[in-house]
């Protein structure tokens, strides 16, 4: 590892204060807790350990906002938990859909107004989620929306999965997939993260398979060897978008701190540890990153650890000046890959009529606001 590795600065946290006041109430938020955990808060509070279970499926089954909800919990457990344990809500403050393939947008604000992004994407194998998994981002890739306003706070495991169960009440349709994908760096988030998977794919709960579950990292190689400890069976993605350091320097500040190399060492752990197919996500820039050679090149890197390449046509980003590679381009490219040998996809371009990119809505709602972190908008 290089002696003289910079570290990245770009978007540090803007209000440490909620960063602080969102460790210290965790110890209140039932939903961010597991069954045996709310197990212990029902006996420590009074309350006989079945209503564990009850609250737990009204949660995370049943979708309830509120105590009322709950028709089989007494009135006055329901409002000693109303006052001392509130539960975490996100409300909707804009909603996009595609004209053109019925892509909806979300933009959710937190119970401080931070605002974050969900998207909702219908495919042939079922209904698929992107979550956001911080407010902001401090990881600086050049060609994202996510990392222009910095990073806030991290999400509680309750806030991301509120994300997924508005979006079911809104919708009225079944989830069968979830991709952290969104605003946000996972692996910076790592704890909560870790928690939410456990609680999505709890069988008390929504129970979606892990398998059906993909978290996109850029690449906090430390983090990775953790996740793979975890024995999740859930897909990792690794946000690759360059072929040398140098290059990567250019458009991920992260590459200043971890090598390819050492990305390439961890996605082998990953792959060992856990036997789920590795994901390289790569962005087609026109003139940076999709030449023959950067193909040839990408390849090369694939091909030891079998890994399955998802190549993306770049959303334009106005604030980036990066341009989409052409149709022609990116089917080229594709078919360089496949003549090594490499298992490779073009992400479906979707949502391209509205705001498409990660950040691109909370960025402009946050210019039209004047605030940095978050802001109360009338729906």
């Amino acid at each position: 590892m290089q002696e003289n590795r910079k570290t990245n600065t770009e978007g540090e946290y803007r209000d440490e204060a909620a960063k602080a006041r969102f460790t210290t109430t965790e110890s209140r938020d039932l939903k961010s807790m597991t069954l045996e955990e709310l197990t212990d808060v029902m006996k420590e509070n009074g309350f006989p350990a079945f209503r564990a279970k009850q609250l737990y499926r009204w949660m995370h089954v049943s979708l309830a906002r509120e105590y009322s909800e709950m028709t089989n919990i007494p009135n006055k457990m329901a409002e000693q938990l109303s006052r001392e344990y509130p539960l975490t809500t996100v409300r909707v403050i804009d909603r996009q859909i595609s004209k053109i393939d019925g892509t909806q947008k979300y933009l959710f604000a937190m119970r401080d107004d931070s605002l974050v992004e969900s998207v909702f994407m219908r495919y042939k194998f079922g209904n698929s989620v992107c979550i956001s998994s911080q407010v902001g981002c401090r990881m600086g890739c050049k060609f994202c929306a996510s990392t222009l306003d910095g990073l806030f706070r991290s999400l509680t495991p309750s806030e991301m999965l509120e994300q997924i169960y508005e979006i079911r009440r809104v919708t009225g349709e079944r989830i069968s997939h979830v991709v952290v994908m969104g605003t946000g760096e996972p692996l910076d988030n790592y704890d909560h993260l870790v928690r939410f998977l456990r609680l999505l794919t709890d069988e008390n709960g929504l129970n979606i398979s892990q398998r059906n579950v993909t978290v996109s990292t850029c690449g906090i190689v430390p983090r990775i060897y953790d996740l793979a400890n975890e024995r999740l069976s859930i897909t990792l993605a690794l946000s690759l978008h360059a072929v040398t350091d140098e290059k990567r320097r250019e458009i991920m500040p992260i590459a200043y701190q971890y090598t390819i190399a050492e990305l390439m060492e961890a996605g082998r752990y990953y792959f060992d540890r856990t036997g789920r197919q590795v994901t390289f996500e790569y962005s087609l820039i026109r003139d940076v990153n999709d030449s023959a050679q950067d193909a040839q090149m990408l390849a090369d890197l694939a091909k030891p650890l079998g890994a399955h390449i998802n190549l993306i046509p770049v959303n334009p980003v106005k604030e980036r000046g990066y341009r989409q590679t052409q149709e022609a381009g990116v089917l080229a490219f594709k078919k360089k890959l496949e003549k090594r040998g490499i298992n490779v996809s073009i992400r479906r371009v979707l949502g391209r009529d509205i705001d498409g990119a990660c950040g691109q809505l909370r960025h402009r709602h946050l210019e039209g606001s004047g605030h940095e972190g978050g802001v109360q908008l009338e729906v």
